[in-house]
Parts: C-alpha cells; sequence; structure tokens
C-alpha cells in the first residue's frame, strides 16, 4: 500500500478515485479538514500549516502531493493589476518545488494554476494545471475551463465562467457539500483538483491504471 501525504487538502478532489493508499491529509482550515474526514473516513487527517508540515514530515511518506494556494500565481492577477490591484507572487510554491528536487527521495508532485508569468521553473501541463514532479508525467489537453468574468476576455472564456457558475449548485451537491456549513463553497470547489487528474498523476508516478483520464 502507497504511503501518501496529501498537502493543502481541501476536501480531496485529487485523492477521490486513488485506491490501496495510506493517506494522511493536512489542511489548515478546521471547518474544510472535517468534510475531507467525513467524505475519507480511513484517512488521517490533521489540521497544520502544510508548509511547515512537509520541511518536518518528508521523509515519512512514498508520495508527496503539494497544492499550495494559487490565486497570486493565477491569471486573474492581469486583471486586478489593471484594477490597480499589486501582489507579489507567493514564492512558498518554489520553496517547496526547490526543496523536494533536491532532499526528496520518494515520489512527488507540486500542483498550481497555469501563471500569469513564464514558470520560473518549467512545469507539465494538464489541463488548466501545472505539475512539477520527479517523475514523468505527459502533457495532456483536459476539457477543464472555468473561464472568467473579465470583461476583456473572450466572449467563451465569459460564458464558460457563466456556465460554471450555474452548475455550482449541482456541483454542491456532486461533491456532498449541500449539508455541510463552510465558507465559501465555489472557491472551495474552485480548488479542487479533478478526480480523473489527481488519478492520472498517480498512475503516472506509478506506471499504473486503475483507471484512465476522461474515461
Amino acid at each position: 500500500m502507497i504511503k501518501v501525504l496529501n498537502l493543502y487538502a481541501g476536501i480531496g478532489g485529487n485523492r477521490k478515485l486513488w485506491t490501496d493508499v495510506d493517506v494522511t491529509a493536512v489542511e489548515i482550515v478546521p471547518e474544510i479538514a472535517k468534510v475531507y474526514q467525513q467524505f475519507f473516513p480511513n484517512d488521517k487527517v490533521i489540521v497544520a500549516d502544510a508548509h511547515q508540515y512537509l520541511l518536518e514530515h518528508y521523509k515519512e511518506f512514498d508520495f508527496i502531493w503539494a497544492s499550495p494556494p494559487c490565486p497570486t500565481h493565477s491569471v486573474c492577477n492581469h486583471f486586478l493589476h489593471g484594477q490597480g490591484i499589486e501582489r507579489y507572487p507567493d514564492m512558498k510554491l518554489y520553496e517547496e518545488i526547490v526543496f523536494l528536487q533536491n532532499w526528496c527521495k520518494c515520489k512527488w508532485v507540486v500542483e498550481n494554476v497555469i501563471p500569469y508569468y513564464e514558470p520560473l521553473i518549467k512545469p507539465a501541463v494538464v489541463g488548466r494545471h501545472c505539475f512539477w514532479s520527479n517523475f514523468i508525467i505527459p502533457n495532456k489537453d483536459e476539457e477543464y475551463d472555468i473561464g472568467t468574468f473579465n470583461r476583456q476576455a473572450t466572449q467563451m472564456a465569459q460564458r464558460k465562467a457563466m456556465i460554471r457558475e450555474a452548475q455550482i449548485p449541482e456541483l454542491t451537491v456532486l461533491h456532498g457539500l449541500t449539508n455541510f456549513n463552510i465558507k465559501n463553497k465555489r472557491q472551495v470547489l474552485r480548488n479542487c483538483v479533478k478526480a480523473e487528474i489527481g488519478l492520472y498523476v498517480l498512475n503516472c508516478a506509478y506506471k499504473i491504471q486503475q483507471k484512465t483520464l476522461n474515461t
């Protein structure tokens, strides 16, 4: 059984289709951690700072997945900059990549959005996700675009955003969030990595095929 560390776990979108795994999930928001625990009662769930937990426990696992916060890296920063909102990108993303590249002996992957700048370290790209890892993840197109309400965006992108927003109630039911009292369910859902992509990456790491992407 693969011993997995699932960092910045959220409600566990990436973990949903994994089988034969022993998972320790780290999530800093207690209310979201409770949701994760109910979805995956056999996982060990820890409420803690995932960035620090990685530093202290990376040697204890066979496979590490990290999804650091993405807002300061996403393309929405072009729109925000145009509105006079300026911020530094959170460099903890690259801190983790460099740390894992140099010291981690197990298989690992760091996931984030495609950034608004040229990535400082070249990633693999699957759909709207960048992946940095110590194993090969073939680039793969994947139809999953939440679009944008940016008025300068294309009509297609804005329509995708409208469709995605309209789907939120259905997604809430699909992900089992209806009965949970957590703040900003829309953002929680947007933070999820599609289960099929999570499985695809795990399959790439171990060259196994429990299922295939888009089946």
